[in-house]
């Protein structure tokens, strides 16, 4: 790993490309991409970005699947002081379009053939004022590159020496119990650190590939992704969408070392093996999290997969790791704990009113240290309802700490649930319904599911002269929302059970 950490992302890959500059830094579609290959093209986005008038404090737009060109044109914006918006390629057009509003994006990188669906023309329809270009990185890539041979690379370097680890490098959106999705802001000063611990803890080397199925608009698929591979020297092997085919066939061809991601993708890659079995040898290490991992899986992972060093861990998009186990820990501790305070991190279950709880004792999972996040963008008031005055940031994850300070997480306070790996917060899911013309009121909760962990389920009271189908409500819901957020289950009801002051009793929908 380098050493010393360097200040800002765009010094990690300028940092790579000086010391393992032939190495493989991507390998994609069968090509390969050295890290100094890469950072001369990190450096030609740049100059192509100072050519469309991106500067230190604006925003730039990602909105496309994982690709070397996510990467360029991330690292690229970072250069020049600007911050990254990554955004969700499950995203609607109007979703997409309150994002780019909220952080006035100058500049959208995004692709029109992914999955069949044209991206730019998802958001034809939206005021987008600040917006002055949409790049398109399937065949306009090489186009915008040669907007900025004009610009002296002697830019390139006075932006980035104007550059440090308080600048802002990312605005990831995070929904949230208001129904709102919430802009994070991170620091350069902020990621890195918890990059370089992530990486000890996994063993992550040089040399090693990484196979990133999780997606780079995520902290997992960017930070303690492709970021991680610039600090270590571990080459990145970008998938678009996983597909458990594919993947075996990486693996087995590209010899895969490395393979984070949620159950769901082991689960996949066991089954897999049982109809065509296909070569892991090369599997070493991975982390996994987001849901409860049983036992006989992390064996299974162990042993039928070879992935030795497999641990689980614990972040959120506000602070990208906060607890992680250790390779060597037994199967049944990772399986029912998400490890204890990554170095550099605080971690304490606390009462209501911040005060830590006897060890084995029920409370709120506080964290604090480098990683936690700068705040929210322009919303003060959620910012300080989640960090407060002595630096603790309340996840909202409720949980126990054994004597050892090894947390499990029990229950979770937002009332949000995972569904393949993604978070979905039924507010915000209930405040999309809630426009559908035949919907008087509605309430969305998590219910199991044996593929997906938990799927949602949306009780809907429909307004009078109105009877809306279980097929019609979840059509609209996927031409209006992300698909992860779309309800499986409808369930027309005349009434919500309520408590005596008017709110929604969600447990007994559970039940």
């Amino acid at each position: 790993m380098l050493h010393p950490l360097p200040p800002t992302i765009p010094h990690a890959a300028e940092a790579a490309a000086r010391a393992w500059p032939d190495a493989p830094a991507v390998i994609e579609a069968g090509e390969t991409t050295s890290f100094a290959a890469l950072w001369a093209e990190c450096q030609a986005a740049a100059r192509a970005l100072i050519a469309l008038g991106v500067g230190a404090g604006d925003r730039v737009g990602i909105w496309a699947p994982n690709r070397r060109e996510w990467i360029a044109a991330a690292v690229g914006a970072m250069v020049l002081g600007a911050a990254v918006v990554p955004l969700n390629t499950r995203l609607k057009g109007r979703e997409a379009g309150d994002i780019l509003r909220r952080t006035r994006a100058k500049v959208l990188f995004t692709v029109s053939d992914f999955l069949g669906i044209d991206y730019p023309a998802l958001i034809t329809g939206e005021d987008l004022p600040a917006l002055a270009h949409v790049v398109p990185m399937n065949g306009g890539w090489q186009g915008f590159l040669a907007g900025g041979a004009g610009s002296e690379p002697a830019r390139v370097a006075a932006a980035m020496a104007m550059i440090g680890p308080d600048t802002v490098s990312d605005i990831l959106f995070t929904s949230g119990t208001t129904g709102s999705p919430k802009g994070v802001l991170m620091t350069h000063g902020r990621v890195l650190p918890q990059c370089g611990v992530w990486i000890a803890n996994t063993g992550l080397s040089r040399d090693e590939r990484y196979l990133i199925a999780n997606p780079f608009f995520h902290s997992f698929g960017m930070k303690v992704g492709w970021v991680a591979c610039l600090l270590s020297g571990a080459t990145a092997v970008p998938m678009a969408q996983f597909e458990v085919g594919e993947a075996a066939r990486l693996i087995e061809g590209l010899k895969i070392n490395f393979l984070p991601g949620p159950p769901t993708i082991f689960q996949m890659l066991l089954a897999e093996r049982e109809v065509r079995p296909f070569d892991c040898s090369s599997l070493r290490g991975g982390t996994t999290g987001a849901a409860t991992v049983p036992p006989v899986l992390v064996e299974r992972i162990r042993d039928e997969l070879g992935m030795k060093d497999l641990i689980t861990a614990y972040g959120m998009t506000e602070c990208v790791n906060i607890t992680s186990c250790r390779p060597g820990d037994p199967a049944l501790t990772i399986a029912q704990t998400c490890g204890a305070a990554i170095p550099g991190n605080e971690v304490i279950v606390a009462d209501e009113a911040g005060r830590e709880v006897p060890r084995g004792e029920v409370g709120e999972i506080l964290v604090r240290g480098q990683g936690v996040m700068l705040g929210y963008l322009d919303d003060p008031k959620a910012t300080a309802e989640a960090i407060d005055a002595a630096g603790w940031l309340h996840t909202g994850d409720v949980g126990t700490m054994d004597e050892a300070g090894y947390l499990r997480i029990t229950d979770r306070k937002k009332d949000l649930y995972i569904s393949g790996g993604f978070n979905v917060y039924p507010a915000e899911v209930e405040k999309l319904l809630s426009e559908h013309p035949a919907v008087a009121m509605v309430a969305v909760v998590g219910v199991a599911d044996e593929r997906m962990g938990e799927v949602g389920r949306a009780y809907i009271v429909p307004r009078p002269g109105t009877q809306p189908g279980e097929t019609e409500i979840i059509a609209w819901a996927r031409a209006n929302m992300a698909n992860y957020k779309v309800p499986r289950q409808v369930v027309l009801v005349a009434d919500l059970p309520r408590n005596a002051s008017g709110k929604v009793l969600k447990t007994e929908l559970r039940g």
